[in-house]
C-alpha cells in the first residue's frame, strides 16, 4: 500500500476513533435527562464489571493483532498472519463465551461485594439484571476485535473506522429509544429501562460484526491471492504465534485498565463506605454515585481526550528519536509532548471545577444540581493527572519500557486500594475522587521518575512551563469567578436558561481571558507554534 493510501487510513481511524469517543461521551446528557443521577450510577453498577470483564477478554487484541500480522506481511510471509487469524477467531470466540458466562453467572456476587441495599429507586436485583444484559456483548466483541486488528494489519482502517463508527450510533439510539420507550411509553420502572439500555452494547456490536463481514467478504479474493503469493513460510507453531501476540498485547490492555480498574475500587467502596458514615441517605448515596462514576466522569474525559489526541502524535517521533539517539530532538519532543498536555488540561479543569453548578445544570438538569455540581466541582482537576499518566504511559511505550508503565499503574491502584474506603468515611463522596487524584498522581510521579532515568530527560523546563500555566490558570480563575458571581447576581434562579447565561458568558470570559495571558506572555507561541505568538 502506498504511503498516501496508508496515511489517509491512519487520519480516517483518528477520527472515526473520535467521532465513537465523542458520541459516548455526549449521549449520556439526554440519557441523563431521562433517567436522571441514581439511573446513571445503576447503569454504572452494570457497565464497569463489564468494560473491566471485556478489557480482559480482548488483551488488547486488535493493535496486537495488527502489529503481528503488519510484521510478517512486510517479511512476504501472508500465510503466518492468516493462520493466526483463522486460530484467533475460534480462540476469542470461545474467550467471548467464558467471560459472558462468568459476568452472567458472578452478577449475584459483584452486588453482593458491592453490599448494596436497596435504594429509592432501584434494587439489587435491578443491577444483577443490568450486569446480565450488559454481559451478552461479551460473547461477540473479542472475535469484532480480532477482525479489526487483521484489517489493520493489512494497513486498512476503513472496516475498523466504520464498524466503529456504526457500532457507536447503533449503540447509543437503542440505549435512548429503550430509555425513552420504558420510561414514558408504557411506564415501566428505572431497572428495567436501565437494563434493556445496556443491552445496547450487544446491538451495537452485532451492526459492528455486520459491517467487518460485509467488507470480509468484499475482499476475501485479494486476501486469498495474497496468501497464495506468499514467498516466505516463516512455520511456526500456533504456541509461538500467540506468545509473540500476547508479547504485544499485554502492556497495551494493562495500561488501558486503569481507569476501569481504579472505578472498579469505587464500586466496591463508595457506598459500603458512606452507608457506615450514617450521614447519607441511600438516594443521596446512589445519586452521589452517578454523579462522581457517570455524569461528572464523561464530562472530564472531554479535555482528557482532547489533549491525549493533540499529544499522542508526538510519540511516534519519539520512538523515532529515542531509537535513533538523538537526545536533544528527543528532549525537545518529550517537553512539548507535557507541555500540551499541561497547557490543555489545567485551565479546562480550573474552570469546570468553578463552573461546576452551571456546568452540571445545563448539561444533566437540576434535579440533582447540588450533590452533582459539588462531586463535579472536585472531580474536575482529576482531568490533569489522568492526561499526565495516559501521555507519560505512551511515552514509556515509546522507548520500549512497557514494563515500567505497568508497575506505575499498579503502584497507583495499590495507592487507591488503600485510600479509598478511608477518604471516602473522612471526606464523604469526594474521597472517592481524591483517592483517584493521589492514585493517579502517584503512577505519574513514577512514570516521570522512569523516562528521566531511561531518557535522561530534564524536568526543569517542564517544570517552568507548568509554573507559568499554573500562574495564568490563577488568574483566568480569578477572571471567571468574578464574572461567575456577577451573573448569578442578574441571573438568580436555578432554572436552565439562567444557568445557561452564567456558563455560556463566564466561559467566554475565561478562555479569553486565558489565551489573550497566554498570547501575551508568550506561553502559547512556545506550546502551539507561532501562529499563536501576540
Amino acid at each position: 500500500m502506498s504511503d498516501s493510501k496508508f496515511l489517509r487510513g491512519t487520519l480516517l481511524l483518528s477520527i472515526a476513533t473520535f467521532i465513537s469517543k465523542f458520541l459516548g461521551m455526549i449521549y449520556i446528557f439526554p440519557f441523563a435527562a431521562m433517567v436522571g443521577q441514581q439511573g446513571i450510577a445503576l447503569y454504572q453498577y452494570g457497565y464497569q464489571p463489564y468494560t473491566l470483564m471485556l478489557s480482559v477478554a480482548t488483551l488488547g487484541i486488535p493493535m496486537a493483532m495488527s502489529k503481528f500480522v503488519s510484521k510478517y506481511n512486510a517479511m512476504g510471509d501472508f500465510e503466518t498472519g492468516r493462520r493466526l487469524f483463522k486460530s484467533g477467531l475460534f480462540f476469542m470466540t470461545l474467550t467471548g463465551i467464558a467471560a459472558f458466562l462468568i459476568l452472567f453467572l458472578g452478577a449475584p456476587l459483584i452486588v453482593n461485594l458491592i453490599s448494596f441495599d436497596s435504594s429509592e429507586a432501584f434494587t439489587s436485583d435491578d443491577i444483577v439484571f443490568t450486569i446480565r444484559m450488559v454481559s451478552f456483548a461479551l460473547m461477540i466483541i473479542p472475535t469484532m476485535a480480532i477482525m479489526r486488528g487483521f484489517f489493520q494489519g493489512h494497513q486498512s482502517m476503513g472496516p475498523t473506522a466504520v464498524s466503529q463508527v456504526i457500532e457507536q450510533i447503533v449503540r447509543i439510539v437503542f440505549i435512548l429509544a429503550m430509555a425513552l420507550f420504558i420510561l414514558y411509553a408504557v411506564d415501566g420502572n428505572l431497572g428495567t429501562a436501565i437494563g434493556f439500555a445496556t443491552f445496547g452494547a450487544f446491538v451495537g456490536g452485532l451492526a459492528s460484526m455486520a459491517v467487518l463481514v460485509f467488507y470480509w467478504k468484499k475482499r476475501q479474493r485479494f486476501l486469498q491471492q495474497e496468501q497464495a503469493e506468499s514467498k516466505v513460510s516463516s512455520d511456526l507453531p500456533l504456541t509461538s504465534m500467540y506468545s509473540e501476540l500476547i508479547r504485544y498485547a499485554l502492556p497495551l490492555s494493562f495500561v488501558g485498565l486503569a481507569i476501569p480498574l481504579f472505578q472498579m475500587v469505587d464500586m466496591f467502596t463508595f457506598t459500603r463506605a458512606l452507608e457506615q458514615t450514617g450521614e447519607w441517605t441511600s438516594g443521596q448515596i446512589q445519586t452521589a454515585y452517578g454523579a462522581f462514576a457517570g455524569s461528572s466522569h464523561k464530562l472530564i474525559l472531554i479535555p482528557v481526550a482532547i489533549a491525549t489526541a493533540m499529544s499522542i502524535t508526538l510519540i511516534p517521533t519519539i520512538t523515532k528519536s529515542f531509537t535513533g539517539n538523538d537526545q536533544d530532538l528527543l528532549q525537545r519532543q518529550i517537553t512539548q509532548t507535557y507541555q500540551v498536555i499541561l497547557f490543555l488540561s489545567v485551565p479546562a479543569a480550573v474552570g469546570l471545577s468553578l463552573l461546576a453548578r452551571p456546568t452540571f445544570g445545563v448539561l444533566f438538569g437540576t434535579e440533582s444540581l447540588e450533590i452533582g455540581s459539588y462531586v463535579l466541582q472536585h472531580y474536575a482537576y482529576a482531568a490533569i493527572v489522568f492526561s499526565l499518566f495516559s501521555v507519560s504511559a505512551a511515552v514509556l511505550q515509546g522507548i520500549n519500557r512497557q514494563k515500567y508503565a505497568i508497575a506505575s499503574l499498579l503502584l497507583g491502584l495499590l495507592v487507591k486500594i488503600i485510600s479509598a474506603y478511608v477518604l471516602l468515611l473522612l471526606l464523604g463522596p469526594v474521597g472517592g475522587i481524591y483517592s483517584t487524584i493521589i492514585g493517579f498522581a502517584c503512577g505519574v510521579i513514577f512514570n516521570a521518575w522512569a523516562i528521566a532515568k531511561f531518557t535522561g530527560f530534564h524536568f526543569g523546563g517542564v517544570s517552568r512551563r507548568a509554573g507559568t500555566v499554573v500562574l495564568l490558570s490563577a488568574v483566568m480563575g480569578i477572571g471567571v469567578l468574578i464574572t461567575r458571581n456577577g451573573m448569578e447576581v442578574l441571573f438568580s434562579g436555578n432554572g436552565w436558561m439562567d444557568l445557561f447565561m452564567v456558563e455560556i458568558i463566564s466561559v467566554g470570559v475565561g478562555g479569553v481571558l486565558f489565551m489573550a495571558l497566554a498570547m501575551k506572555s508568550g506561553l502559547a507561541e512556545k506550546v502551539l507554534g507561532k501562529r499563536f505568538s501576540a
